[in-house]
């Protein structure tokens, strides 16, 4: 993954954490059906140069 703002290698897979709370956060979506919610933790990719951050998930597909 490049940086949008200066086209640099990003650092992948950082962690992404809510100060204060130990649980981070989640990007959710209903399903069909009744107990099929999908789910996935989002990660983070850090730009070296100017610091840019991105988020991202690696299940992205069962989200269509």
């Amino acid at each position: 993954m490049k940086c949008y703002q200066c086209d640099i290698k990003m650092i992948l897979d950082c962690n992404v954490k809510v100060e204060g709370v130990m649980y981070g956060i989640k990007i959710s979506k209903k399903g069909k059906g009744l107990f099929n919610n999908i789910s996935a933790k989002p990660k983070a990719a850090v730009c070296p140069n100017c610091g840019y951050v991105s988020f991202y998930i690696d299940d992205y597909k069962k989200f269509v």
